[in-house]
């Protein structure tokens, strides 16, 4: 920010004291966070993993990963998976079959809007968590409906639902922006003549760099020279989806 500018703390950033990080303000998704979870040891827990397609990025960051993943009996994306090579088990949405304190760290990647019992499922998780594992993933903020989501949570919102669950928030960045999500679905709407082609060329550009609102918000905060912390919090005000970085205390 220029110098001599004052600028007011808003309550969205009192609220986001200290898990909104200062080193830079990219968009990232829960992948992000693969190399966190491997160097906190090799057994990890991917809570909600569907056909299993997230085991590649660990066994990828580390070959003695001992990937578990967990989901429900049936979904239309268990129904996709055919891999045999790592370990799969079955839950019920809340209670995981799993020793207290068992495994070193926890995905889950756009998981949580879908969870029925959000707060009794952390608590499970933070049972099997060692002290000191870590939890880290994505969930949606402002994200149109899509399959059998329940919720949407604010950064704020999840900071609370975390910490009620003995979870220490340690990170809080932004995903693809909201607006982008919106446009996607939209896009979705229309016949097929017409979104058939340009929904996947943008679907995978916005995902794999900056998508336009939160390319706008880069600009502007270069622009101010802003520091990548207040950047990042622009972002998560309108981001459609939050990435996360949660511990489990020691003691």
């Amino acid at each position: 920010m220029p110098s001599g500018v004052r600028r007011t703390t808003t309550s969205f950033e009192r609220v986001l004291a200290g898990v909104v990080p200062n080193d830079h303000s990219r968009q990232i998704a829960a992948e992000y966070y693969v190399d966190h979870l491997v160097a906190a040891g090799d057994r990890v827990l991917d809570v909600g993993c569907g056909p299993g397609a997230s085991a590649d990025l660990f066994l990828k960051a580390s070959p003695t990963a001992h990937y578990i993943g967990a989901d429900l009996e049936w979904s239309p994306a268990i129904e996709q998976r055919r891999r045999i090579d790592v370990e799969f088990i079955t839950f019920d949405g809340v209670h995981l079959p799993l020793e207290d304190g068992s495994v070193d760290g926890a995905f889950s990647k756009q998981v949580f809007e879908h969870v029925r019992h959000p707060q009794d499922l952390l608590a499970d998780i933070v049972r099997v968590l060692r002290p000191g594992g870590l939890f880290a993933g994505s969930t949606s903020q402002l994200e149109p409906y899509h399959s059998l989501s329940f919720w949407n949570y604010t950064p704020h919102g999840l900071r609370v639902l975390f910490e009620a669950a003995g979870l220490e928030v340690l990170e809080l960045r932004p995903g693809i922006d909201s607006v982008a999500l919106i446009g996607l679905r939209a896009l979705e709407l229309m016949p097929a003549r017409l979104s058939g082609q340009v929904h996947p060329r943008l679907a995978n550009r916005w995902w794999r760099v900056e998508s336009p609102v939160n390319r706008l918000i880069e600009l502007r905060g270069r622009m101010q020279r802003m520091q990548a912390e207040e950047i990042n919090l622009a972002k998560l005000l309108l981001a459609g989806q939050i990435a996360f970085l949660a511990r489990r205390p020691d003691s």
